[in-house]
């Protein structure tokens, strides 16, 4: 039986269906906890998919400076963009992407970040549900549909900056 919360998280993700994208995520530790976004609609009853902040590329734009403003938007942040750590081949359902991680630091340190939004649905609902800082322990409790694969079975945050490229088979 569909519900109305089924049928937001699929019109959200109509923008992003049937199309190769190219995304980039920047990892940010604070404190021994990793920056995440918490994304619906990509999982059966709402339930939240946590990733990295990041977004899309889009033509004539640098990969960092797009990961600059797509963690601006998303968090609030401004961020210094490091070195290149992860590449990953995203494929669910009607979606895929070619996902490349980032490190980076907030120019200012103390700054909060705050959800943002994605201009592509407007001031309407969100595929943005929440941001939050976990740590890699927190990370191993939840299941593991709901972590992103770059950041599954992390023991430590030094894990994060050990490159991975996963690429489906």
């Amino acid at each position: 039986m569909s519900t109305d919360s089924d049928s937001l998280s699929s019109a959200l993700l109509t923008p992003y269906q049937g199309q190769v994208r190219v995304r980039v995520g920047g990892l940010l530790v604070r404190d021994g906890a990793i920056l995440l976004a918490a994304h619906r609609g990509l999982l059966p009853g709402d339930a939240p998919f946590w990733s990295p902040p990041g977004g899309g590329w889009v033509f004539g734009e640098g990969l960092k400076d797009a990961l600059r403003r797509e963690f601006a938007e998303e968090t609030g942040l401004a961020v210094h963009v490091g070195r290149q750590l992860h590449l990953h081949e995203f494929r669910e359902r009607n979606l895929q992407a070619l996902e490349i991680f980032f490190a980076v630091t907030a120019t200012d340190p103390t700054a909060t970040p705050r959800l943002g939004h994605d201009p592509e649905h407007g001031t309407g609902p969100q595929l943005l549900v929440e941001l939050a800082w976990l740590t890699p322990r927190q990370l191993l409790q939840l299941p593991l549909a709901q972590v992103h694969p770059v950041l599954r079975g992390l023991l430590s945050p030094d894990d994060i900056f050990v490159p991975q490229v996963l690429l489906g088979a």
